[in-house]
């Protein structure tokens, strides 16, 4: 995790007999579609076959909090919109395992929702889904994997907005 002080709230979710944990921030200032993208995060990790009880820790931060973010680990400048920051990967099939920290600007989000054409409550969804997919090792490097995992992500909005 990024430090034992940021994640303080937990949301468990009962699926059938197992639980989930995700845990959610918000630091933004903002308000944010908090249970909605834990839903998400949720539905996503089933969906893509996790084990129900691996974690993942969200927040939302102000542009000051992600500028800060984005220097120290990606090494640019300014805010972005989304950063992932992966702790363990599943080693074997149905283990749980804490798969890491997703962390989003909502006020980026606002900026690239318009942008899009969508609502800044879409934009956080496919940030959501987009940062859980980095935290699973997916990448946008090269054009072929921007589309498969630009297509994911879509789908699982999608589909979770239709379940």
């Amino acid at each position: 995790m990024l430090s034992t002080a940021l994640f303080k709230p937990h949301e468990i979710f009962e699926t059938a007999d197992t639980y989930m944990t995700i845990e959610s921030n918000n630091r933004s200032g903002e308000l944010v579609p908090s249970d909605e993208v834990s839903s998400l995060i949720q539905y996503s990790l089933g969906s893509l076959g996790l084990n129900a009880d691996c974690e993942v820790s969200i927040t939302f931060v102000d542009e000051a909090e992600m500028t800060e973010l984005h220097i120290k680990w990606m090494d640019e400048p300014g805010p972005t919109d989304v950063l992932s920051f992966p702790m363990d990967m599943p080693e074997s099939v149905g283990q749980a395992v804490t798969l890491g920290d997703i962390v989003i600007c909502p006020s980026v989000a606002a900026r690239q929702a318009a942008s899009a054409g969508h609502s800044i409550n879409h934009e956080i969804y496919i940030l959501a889904a987009h940062g859980l997919l980095h935290i699973l090792g997916y990448d946008h490097a090269n054009p072929a994997d921007e589309k498969v995992m630009f297509e994911l992500q879509e789908k699982l909005v999608k589909e979770w907005g239709e379940s």
